[in-house]
Order: structure tokens, then C-alpha cells, then sequence
């Protein structure tokens, strides 16, 4: 039996399939054109910087005098619960100072962003749901603790769409895989077309960094060929309407074919001067925040670069290797905070200086630990750091307790955070949708409230 669109193809040869691969080009020529926010917006584009494997709130930028003074004590009242057992209170090993106009304290471990405190905004009361990395991660990216859900990045493409179609609208960049992995900035229910696109940033040679970015013929013969196969799938996209994976499919291979002639020079570091790539330092995370600053230079809507593989931060053992990553991830961002300032960029641009959840103030107990001297995960209260892109500057926000374990004044939930970035980026959050299941989603799912007191 014939089905009702099978019937056009075969009648009047196939006029109706015709029109309706018209009907179905047009709703889906240029997925990433871009498109008008809600409102006027502060910041064009996000550079999310993920610390993952959780960044101690107390060994970072928010220091505890009455941490140092009970210092081996039993915390009052009881520890929090967390994912293990925790024991007495442990100052942190690094000494605090005060920088810049703001005089907002930041840790010795930290000297280049120390020096960019005024640009930044300093949440001291962010918290989450769960103590593990899976769900924290799923929830800072998605919105939620569970896989399935779109990812920011997707949402951001899907609301606002691109100022390069020359270029991916949404890149992320790790050294291997952070815990989880793709689900991490996936499409989900959203058309596919706006998934991100993956990076691996232990590649230096651009041509392994982008796979497939060089033409396998001539410019003119690969064309020919993608026009041929456009067409063919456009004839199959007639009988298949609503089949996002098969428009992804079609949108990809354009965006690869016109990836060719920019891709390879944008992710090509070397055209930047030594001095500048000296100041990220030769790792992985340094290179990826060079190449996000020149991606949003020509107009990446959003870039994520993950710190490294795994979970890098998760110092349960020992937290003196904050220390050593600090080594790394420190210059690098005091960098990119420059060099968009230097390139006209920093005002439309929102760098999210970002972890899944924070570090108990007291000391991991384990019997497997051979170092006594890491935290635990802490989900009740950690800090992250905001910078340009309509954000104010050289100030705090919010608080944790006397000892850093728990948000306790404007406390600021991961909804909150994904609330002001949409909104910094234009976009209300309770209007930024997508039909699916029988119920309208969003990122914020149910919940959330953009932080207006730090938008300049």
C-alpha cells in the first residue's frame, strides 16, 4: 500500500514530491542564518571554560579566615552529607591576596587571573544537585542530571543561529573525553544539526585536528559532487519530513565542504605570533583557549573547552595538584581575558570560567588514599567566575558559610547561572522552547532565574 506521499511522488511525476522538497529547503536552507533574540543582548557569543573534575571554592576565591583558625577540628555541628566520608576541617595550603581596584581576594595558584579580577564576577554561592560528575556535568551542559536533554550550546545555535556558516555554530575542545563524554553537548531532541562539533585538542598539527578538512579533489569536482549528492538527498528528505538526522546529514556536508577553506587557517595556531602563543602556554587547554579566541573572532556563537581528559580537578587525595593545573589553566585564561580585550571582543563576549561542583572544606577520609591532604566533592557550595560580555566586573556575589560548605546567602542554583547566560545572550528562558514528547522543554526545565544584580 501506497502512502499519501509516495502517491504524489509517483503522480503528475512527482509535482507534489516537487513542492514539497521546496516546502522542506525552505524551512531548513540555512539552519544556522542568524536569527533575532528576545531582546536586546549584551554578548554575542560564549566561551565556556570547564575546570572539570571540581574546583576547590576554599583553595581558589573564596578564602575562610575561620577555616585557618579551626584548622584540624571537627566541623560544627557535623559535616555536610557528600559522596564520602569526610573528617576535620583543612585550611587551605595556599596563600590569599587582594588584587585590583575591587580588592577581591584570589589565591597565589591564580596570579593571571588575579590580575583580571576587576573584569570578573566573582559567584561565591553557586550550587547543584548531586555530588558526582556525571550528573553535575549533565547538569551544568543540559539543564538537568540525566542524558537525553539538548545541550547550552545547542540551545544557544538552535535560538540564535550563527555569524559563520563557514564554521561549526558550537565548538567543543577536550584532550581525550571529559566523564561522559558527546552526551556532554549533544542536540538531544533538537534538530541535529545543532550538536556541537568535537575537537581533540592533544592534536597540534591542524590537519589532524579537523579531520577530513583537506579536499580529496578539486575545488570545483568536490562541488559537482556534493551538488549530486545534495539533490539525491534532498529527493529522499521529500519522503522522509521531519527526519533531523537526514537534514543534519545534508547541513554537515556542506558546512565540511566550506569548513575546508577556513577550518584549517582558524585552528592553524601557528599564524598567531610566538609571544602570543607563548602567553597560553604549549598544552592542550592553552591551545584550546587560543583557538576559542579565534573562533569567536569570526563568529562561533559558542565554544567549550574542557580542561583535560577524565576529571583533572577531582583532587581527593591530594589538593596540592590544584597547584600543578593551576600552572596550566592560569596563564591561558589571564590570556584570552586579555587578548578579547585587545581585539574588541570582550564586550560581546561571555567567558564562563566554570566546574561541576566544588571541594569539602574538611579532609577526604578513605582507607585507599595514601595522601591524606584532598577534599571530597562538595555540591552545596562552589564558585564560579564570570567575565565580559555584559557582566559586572571587580565584584562578588552571593556567599557560603563560615567554613565554605554551603551557600547561604543569594544562593545561586546551575538553572540560575544557564538563566543569565541565555539572557546575557538575549534570550528569555522560559520562552526559548522546543515542542517534544506531548510538552514544551527548555533548558532550564521548570526552573530558574536570571541573576540580574551582576549584569552590568
Amino acid at each position: 500500500m501506497l502512502t499519501r506521499r509516495e502517491a504524489l511522488s509517483r503522480l503528475g511525476s512527482g509535482f507534489g514530491a516537487v513542492a514539497l522538497a521546496s516546502l522542506l529547503r525552505a524551512e531548513s536552507r540555512n539552519p544556522f542564518d542568524p536569527k533575532p533574540p528576545h531582546f536586546a543582548a549584551k554578548a554575542k557569543h560564549v566561551i565556556y571554560l570547564v575546570l572539570n573534575g571540581g574546583l576547590s571554592q576554599v583553595d581558589s576565591f573564596d578564602p575562610k579566615p575561620e577555616l585557618d583558625k579551626r584548622h584540624g577540628q571537627p566541623v560544627p555541628g557535623g559535616a555536610p552529607k557528600t559522596e564520602s566520608s569526610t573528617g576535620n576541617l583543612m585550611r587551605s595550603p595556599f596563600a590569599f591576596a587582594r588584587h585590583g581596584k575591587s580588592g577581591l581576594p584570589v589565591s597565589d595558584i591564580f596570579p593571571n587571573i588575579a590580575r583580571h579580577i576587576d573584569d570578573c564576577c566573582v559567584i561565591r554561592s553557586m550550587h547543584t544537585d548531586v555530588p558526582n560528575h556525571e550528573p553535575s556535568l549533565f547538569m551544568i551542559n543540559a539543564g538537568t542530571i540525566q542524558p537525553g536533554r539538548p545541550s547550552l550550546g545547542s540551545w544557544l545555535t538552535y535560538g540564535l543561529g550563527s555569524e559563520n556558516r563557514n564554521l561549526p555554530g558550537f565548538v567543543v575542545m577536550c584532550p581525550g573525553m571529559p566523564v561522559v563524554g558527546p552526551p556532554l553537548w549533544e542536540s538531544a531532541f533538537l534538530p541535529a544539526v545543532y550538536q556541537g562539533t568535537f575537537v581533540q585538542t592533544s592534536e597540534t598539527d591542524p590537519r589532524k585536528l579537523i579531520r577530513y578538512s583537506q579536499p580529496g579533489a578539486a575545488a570545483g569536482t568536490q562541488r559537482a559532487q556534493l551538488d549530486l549528492l545534495k539533490a539525491l538527498n534532498q529527493r529522499h528528505l521529500a519522503s522522509r519530513a521531519g527526519d533531523t538526522q537526514l537534514e543534519a546529514s545534508i547541513e554537515a556536508m556542506e558546512t565540511a565542504f566550506r569548513m575546508q577553506t577556513e577550518a584549517p587557517e582558524v585552528f592553524d595556531i601557528s599564524k598567531e605570533p610566538e609571544t602570543i602563543r607563548a602567553r597560553y602556554g604549549d598544552s592542550p587547554f592553552g591551545r584550546g583557549c587560543l583557538m576559542s579566541l579565534r573562533l569567536v573572532e569570526r563568529g562561533v556563537r559558542m565554544v567549550q573547552v574542557y580542561y583535560g581528559a577524565s576529571q583533572p580537578w577531582d583532587a581527593h587525595e591530594d589538593i596540592f595538584s590544584h597547584k600543578a593545573h593551576a600552572r596550566r589553566a592560569d596563564p591561558a585564561i589571564g590570556a584570552l581575558i586579555e587578548d578579547l580585550k585587545l581585539r574588541g571582543l570582550f564586550g560581546e563576549t561571555l567567558v564562563v570560567i566554570g566546574t561541576e561542583f566544588g571541594r569539602t572544606p574538611s579532609v577526604q577520609n578513605s582507607s585507599t588514599i595514601k595522601i591524606q591532604n584532598g577534599r571530597d566533592h562538595n555540591s552545596l557550595g562552589y564558585t564560579i567566575l564570570l567575565a565580559g560580555g555584559g557582566v559586572k566586573g571587580g565584584m562578588s556575589y552571593g556567599a557560603t558559610d563560615d567554613f565554605g560548605f554551603r551557600a547561604v546567602d543569594k544562593p545561586v542554583h546551575v538553572h540560575d547561572l544557564n538563566a543569565t547566560i541565555l539572557h546575557l545572550m538575549g534570550l528569555d528562558h522560559t520562552k526559548l522552547t522546543f515542542p517534544y514528547s506531548g510538552r514544551e522543554f527548555r533548558l532550564t526545565d521548570v526552573h530558574g532565574n536570571a541573576v540580574r544584580d551582576i549584569l552590568a
